[in-house]
């Protein structure tokens, strides 16, 4: 402000010696104006670059996590249908065997209609020595063809149902393939995120990599969310929820292993799986089925052994276990620990 009152006052004075001076000084004025910085306001901070790197770095752990869970949905779908696909392909194998048995038996028949020479009925009747005992012989040809055509009629039933196994068998073979090629993707997506995070990791200065190290291993409310509310203390915890949490407590300082469920390692998922699994209750794979794996409550009202799964598409989850704390799993690179209930944005409360 200062060097624009100096400059319109020159501006004043040179008024005096004549109008193309006056507009020389005014452009000059209104230059310097539009280019100057203001003495009251202040330089923009530098960005922090040791910052920015830490959160590419959670960026590309919590997007390997997300890879990690569709990683384990589609080895979910893959196992059972593997056991599909076997259960289909072993009715297929009998349906051949009973259509092979049917076949037998009709061909048997024909062959002896075939040796009985095949004479019109009225002929072999006035043939016959003891016509008696052929008409009686005739009765029990008719039952045998009215029991043929039954059989043929089941035989054409069983070869369609046939046709509509083996049909079903291929569908899912196709589908398992494809499935088989969605977990190499997923797998893909996993390595080559945590391969880029650690990159990263070990291009940071030794002292700021150890401060996240550090920070990991911590824990910790996460910047900018509201703290919450410890859960009020609740009705009893069933017994099955203690072992759960019990097992969960026992997991804390192992690693976070993608992809695994215990007990040397786990991912979110695969901890929340094996605790319960201690506690002879069986949960579905990935976070995102946990999630309606049992009655949702309020987080005001969880218990020990509920499980809280976090962000909007549940791609993280942790058991709480009192105190306003979960267990869980955070990362690759970190080990299974205590951390605020509100650590990240909450998406349910689920209780087993």
């Amino acid at each position: 402000m200062a060097s624009h009152r100096r400059l319109a006052a020159a501006g004043l004075g040179l008024e005096r010696t004549g109008r193309a001076t006056v507009l020389t000084a005014a452009a000059a004025t209104a230059a310097a104006a539009m280019t100057a910085v203001p003495a009251a306001a202040a330089p923009a901070a530098p960005a922090d670059p040791a910052a920015g790197a830490r959160a590419r770095v959670d960026r590309l752990f919590e997007e390997a996590e997300q890879a990690t869970e569709a990683f384990n949905k589609a080895g979910e779908r893959a196992a059972k249908l593997r056991d599909e696909v076997r259960l289909a392909q072993d009715a297929v194998a009998r349906g051949q065997d009973r259509i092979n048995t049917m076949r037998g038996v009709l061909g048997a028949f024909a062959g002896a209609q075939y040796r009985s020479g095949g004479l019109d009925p009225a002929v072999q009747l006035m043939l016959s020595d003891d016509p008696d005992a052929y008409l009686d012989q005739a009765a029990t040809l008719n039952r045998l063809t009215e029991r043929q055509t039954l059989r043929l009629g089941e035989l054409r039933a069983e070869q369609r149902r046939l046709g509509q196994q083996r049909q079903e068998a291929s569908r899912k073979l196709a589908e398992l393939d494809a499935l088989r090629s969605d977990v190499a993707r997923h797998k893909r997506a996993v390595t080559a995120k945590l391969a880029a995070a650690r990159r990263l990791l070990n291009a940071m200065p030794s002292d700021e990599r150890a401060e996240f190290e550090r920070a990991s291993r911590s824990g910790g409310r996460a910047e900018g969310l509201p703290e919450l509310p410890v859960p009020a203390a609740g009705g009893p915890v069933s017994g099955r929820a203690a072992a759960a949490v019990a097992a969960a407590r026992s997991a804390v300082g192992r690693p976070y292993v993608w992809g695994a469920t215990g007990p040397s390692g786990f991912d979110c998922s695969g901890l929340m799986v094996w605790s319960y699994r201690q506690a002879g209750v069986a949960l579905p794979r990935t976070s995102q089925a946990q999630r309606h794996a049992g009655r949702q409550v309020p987080l005001s009202q969880a218990r020990p052994g509920d499980l809280v799964t976090y962000r909007s598409d549940a791609s993280h989850v942790g058991m709480y276990v009192g105190n306003g704390q979960v267990v869980h799993a955070p990362y690759p690179g970190a080990r299974v620990r205590y951390d605020p209930v509100g650590m990240m944005p909450v998406s349910a409360v689920t209780r087993p």
